[in-house]
Protein backbone atom coordinates (compact mmCIF):
# COMPACT_ATOMS: atom_id res chain seq x y z
CA UNK A 1 0.00 0.00 0.00
CA UNK A 2 2.81 2.41 0.89
CA UNK A 3 4.62 1.57 -2.37
CA UNK A 4 1.44 2.31 -4.37
CA UNK A 5 1.02 5.66 -2.63
CA UNK A 6 4.68 6.50 -3.21
CA UNK A 7 4.41 5.61 -6.93
CA UNK A 8 1.26 7.70 -7.25
CA UNK A 9 2.97 10.66 -5.55
CA UNK A 10 6.06 10.29 -7.79
CA UNK A 11 3.86 10.17 -10.89
CA UNK A 12 1.98 13.30 -9.81
CA UNK A 13 5.26 15.08 -9.07
CA UNK A 14 6.62 14.07 -12.49
CA UNK A 15 3.45 15.18 -14.31
CA UNK A 16 3.33 18.47 -12.43
CA UNK A 17 6.98 19.18 -13.16
CA UNK A 18 6.65 18.17 -16.82
CA UNK A 19 3.54 20.30 -17.32
CA UNK A 20 5.07 23.32 -15.57
CA UNK A 21 8.23 23.10 -17.66
CA UNK A 22 6.34 22.59 -20.93
CA UNK A 23 7.85 19.13 -21.39
CA UNK A 24 4.60 17.16 -21.30
CA UNK A 25 4.43 15.45 -24.68
CA UNK A 26 1.36 14.20 -26.52
CA UNK A 27 2.61 10.61 -26.18
CA UNK A 28 2.51 11.01 -22.40
CA UNK A 29 -1.14 12.06 -22.55
CA UNK A 30 -1.99 8.89 -24.47
CA UNK A 31 -0.91 6.61 -21.67
CA UNK A 32 -2.02 8.46 -18.58
CA UNK A 33 -5.66 8.86 -17.68
CA UNK A 34 -7.85 8.90 -14.62
CA UNK A 35 -7.56 6.15 -12.05
CA UNK A 36 -10.47 4.27 -10.56
CA UNK A 37 -10.73 1.92 -7.63
CA UNK A 38 -11.99 -1.50 -8.78
CA UNK A 39 -12.35 -4.02 -5.95
CA UNK A 40 -9.57 -2.44 -3.95
CA UNK A 41 -7.18 -2.17 -6.92
CA UNK A 42 -6.32 1.17 -8.46
CA UNK A 43 -6.53 0.81 -12.24
CA UNK A 44 -5.46 3.35 -14.85
CA UNK A 45 -7.92 4.15 -17.64
CA UNK A 46 -6.18 5.02 -20.89
CA UNK A 47 -7.81 7.92 -22.70
CA UNK A 48 -7.96 7.87 -26.48
CA UNK A 49 -8.17 11.49 -27.47
CA UNK A 50 -6.66 14.27 -29.52
CA UNK A 51 -3.14 13.46 -28.34
CA UNK A 52 -3.05 10.38 -30.60
CA UNK A 53 -2.88 12.48 -33.79
CA UNK A 54 -0.16 12.20 -36.35
CA UNK A 55 0.61 14.22 -39.45
CA UNK A 56 -0.42 12.69 -42.76
CA UNK A 57 0.60 13.22 -46.37
CA UNK A 58 -2.21 14.23 -48.77
CA UNK A 59 -1.13 11.95 -51.65
CA UNK A 60 -2.79 8.68 -50.53
CA UNK A 61 -6.14 10.49 -50.27
CA UNK A 62 -6.28 13.09 -53.08
CA UNK A 63 -5.01 13.22 -56.66
CA UNK A 64 -4.26 16.94 -56.21
CA UNK A 65 -4.83 19.79 -53.76
CA UNK A 66 -6.59 22.11 -56.19
CA UNK A 67 -8.80 24.44 -54.16
CA UNK A 68 -7.36 22.98 -50.95
CA UNK A 69 -8.09 19.60 -49.40
CA UNK A 70 -9.74 18.53 -46.15
CA UNK A 71 -9.44 14.99 -44.82
CA UNK A 72 -11.55 13.97 -41.82
CA UNK A 73 -10.43 10.76 -40.11
CA UNK A 74 -13.41 9.65 -38.03
CA UNK A 75 -11.42 6.94 -36.23
CA UNK A 76 -8.68 9.25 -34.95
CA UNK A 77 -11.13 12.17 -34.65
CA UNK A 78 -8.84 14.45 -36.62
CA UNK A 79 -9.27 16.91 -39.48
CA UNK A 80 -6.32 17.52 -41.81
CA UNK A 81 -6.13 20.52 -44.13
CA UNK A 82 -3.71 21.17 -46.99
CA UNK A 83 -3.65 24.44 -48.92
CA UNK A 84 -3.74 24.35 -52.70
CA UNK A 85 -0.01 25.14 -52.97
CA UNK A 86 0.70 22.74 -50.05
CA UNK A 87 2.51 25.48 -48.11
CA UNK A 88 -0.03 25.18 -45.26
CA UNK A 89 -0.86 21.99 -43.40
CA UNK A 90 -3.13 22.02 -40.36
CA UNK A 91 -4.28 19.26 -38.03
CA UNK A 92 -7.29 19.80 -35.76
CA UNK A 93 -9.07 17.66 -33.14
CA UNK A 94 -12.74 17.04 -33.91
CA UNK A 95 -15.95 15.65 -32.59
CA UNK A 96 -17.44 12.87 -34.70
CA UNK A 97 -20.86 11.22 -35.07
CA UNK A 98 -22.30 9.28 -32.14
CA UNK A 99 -22.81 6.06 -34.09
CA UNK A 100 -21.84 4.29 -37.28
CA UNK A 101 -25.34 4.77 -38.71
CA UNK A 102 -24.95 8.56 -38.37
CA UNK A 103 -21.48 8.50 -39.95
CA UNK A 104 -21.12 9.29 -43.64
CA UNK A 105 -17.88 8.55 -45.48
CA UNK A 106 -16.66 9.44 -48.92
CA UNK A 107 -15.93 12.46 -51.09
CA UNK A 108 -17.79 15.74 -50.91
CA UNK A 109 -16.93 19.43 -51.13
CA UNK A 110 -17.62 22.75 -49.44
CA UNK A 111 -20.66 24.35 -51.11
CA UNK A 112 -21.32 27.23 -48.70
CA UNK A 113 -19.52 29.09 -45.91
CA UNK A 114 -21.48 30.81 -43.15
CA UNK A 115 -20.15 32.97 -40.35
CA UNK A 116 -22.62 33.09 -37.44
CA UNK A 117 -24.78 30.21 -38.71
CA UNK A 118 -28.35 29.46 -37.64
CA UNK A 119 -29.29 25.88 -36.77
CA UNK A 120 -32.34 23.78 -37.51
CA UNK A 121 -32.45 20.13 -36.44
CA UNK A 122 -32.97 17.63 -39.24
CA UNK A 123 -36.27 15.71 -39.39
CA UNK A 124 -34.54 12.58 -38.05
CA UNK A 125 -33.06 14.58 -35.13
CA UNK A 126 -36.50 15.90 -34.21
CA UNK A 127 -37.92 12.39 -34.42
CA UNK A 128 -35.28 11.15 -31.97
CA UNK A 129 -35.47 14.29 -29.82
CA UNK A 130 -38.94 15.86 -30.10
CA UNK A 131 -38.18 18.21 -27.19
CA UNK A 132 -35.50 20.04 -29.20
CA UNK A 133 -36.27 23.54 -30.54
CA UNK A 134 -37.00 23.80 -34.26
CA UNK A 135 -34.61 26.74 -34.71
CA UNK A 136 -31.67 28.40 -32.91
CA UNK A 137 -30.19 31.63 -34.24
CA UNK A 138 -26.52 32.63 -34.11
CA UNK A 139 -25.00 32.95 -30.66
CA UNK A 140 -23.68 30.98 -27.69
CA UNK A 141 -26.54 28.46 -27.69
CA UNK A 142 -26.12 27.56 -31.34
CA UNK A 143 -24.84 23.98 -31.87
CA UNK A 144 -22.96 25.07 -35.02
CA UNK A 145 -20.71 27.44 -33.09
CA UNK A 146 -19.21 30.50 -34.73
CA UNK A 147 -18.67 29.26 -38.32
CA UNK A 148 -19.94 26.46 -40.56
CA UNK A 149 -18.76 24.88 -43.79
CA UNK A 150 -21.78 23.34 -45.55
CA UNK A 151 -20.97 20.19 -47.52
CA UNK A 152 -22.61 18.91 -50.71
CA UNK A 153 -24.25 16.15 -48.65
CA UNK A 154 -27.62 17.32 -47.31
CA UNK A 155 -27.50 18.22 -43.60
CA UNK A 156 -23.74 17.60 -43.22
CA UNK A 157 -21.44 20.34 -41.96
CA UNK A 158 -17.99 20.98 -40.57
CA UNK A 159 -18.67 23.53 -37.87
CA UNK A 160 -17.60 24.99 -34.56
CA UNK A 161 -19.02 24.28 -31.15
CA UNK A 162 -19.49 26.30 -27.99
CA UNK A 163 -19.48 23.05 -25.98
CA UNK A 164 -15.78 22.25 -25.93
CA UNK A 165 -16.39 18.96 -24.05
CA UNK A 166 -17.55 17.46 -27.36
CA UNK A 167 -14.19 17.73 -29.10
CA UNK A 168 -12.31 14.42 -29.24
CA UNK A 169 -15.54 12.46 -28.65
CA UNK A 170 -18.35 10.72 -30.46
CA UNK A 171 -20.90 13.42 -29.82
CA UNK A 172 -22.56 14.63 -33.02
CA UNK A 173 -25.58 13.65 -35.09
CA UNK A 174 -23.44 13.37 -38.23
CA UNK A 175 -21.46 16.59 -38.47
CA UNK A 176 -17.80 17.17 -37.73
CA UNK A 177 -17.20 19.68 -34.93
CA UNK A 178 -14.15 21.83 -34.18
CA UNK A 179 -13.21 24.28 -31.47
CA UNK A 180 -14.50 27.72 -32.51
CA UNK A 181 -10.98 29.10 -32.88
CA UNK A 182 -10.06 26.20 -35.17
CA UNK A 183 -13.16 26.45 -37.38
CA UNK A 184 -12.54 30.20 -37.70
CA UNK A 185 -9.02 29.48 -38.94
CA UNK A 186 -10.17 26.70 -41.29
CA UNK A 187 -13.04 28.92 -42.52
CA UNK A 188 -10.49 31.55 -43.55
CA UNK A 189 -8.39 29.04 -45.50
CA UNK A 190 -11.11 27.07 -47.31
CA UNK A 191 -13.32 28.25 -50.13
CA UNK A 192 -16.44 27.10 -51.89
CA UNK A 193 -15.27 24.10 -53.87
CA UNK A 194 -12.63 22.89 -51.39
CA UNK A 195 -12.54 19.11 -51.66
CA UNK A 196 -13.42 17.08 -48.57
CA UNK A 197 -12.92 13.38 -47.85
CA UNK A 198 -14.27 11.58 -44.80
CA UNK A 199 -12.68 8.22 -43.99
Amino acid sequence: MADGLENKMNRRLFLGTAAASGLAAPALAQTIGDTVDIQGEETAIVRRNISSFRALDWRPYFSNTKGGAVLVDVTSRALHYWSEDQSVYKLYPTSVPLSEELTKRGRTRVIQKVEGPSWRPTPSMLKRNPEWPSFIGPGPDNPLGSHALYLSWTYYRIHGTHDTRKIGRKSSNGCIGLYNEHIAELFGMTKVGTQVLLI
